[in-house]
């Protein structure tokens, strides 16, 4: 009987380990695709005040 309880109570921790490893590979995934996300915004921001500074020297140029 003692064998059975203590059997039980490693396949219950085992099964509350591996919710848990999996909860915060979760989480790990979610916090790698928000910097991800995070990183094309800021790429996006750069591209296009890099733009607005080529456009700015383009109309600089055609003025003279």
């Amino acid at each position: 009987m003692e064998s059975e309880k203590m059997s039980y109570n490693a396949g219950v921790t085992k099964g509350q380990t591996q919710e848990k490893a999996s909860q915060m590979m979760d989480k790990a995934s979610e916090n790698a695709q928000s910097a991800k996300n995070s990183m094309q915004e800021t790429g996006q921001q750069i591209k296009a005040k890099a733009q607005g500074a080529a456009d700015a020297v383009k109309d600089a140029m055609n003025k003279n």
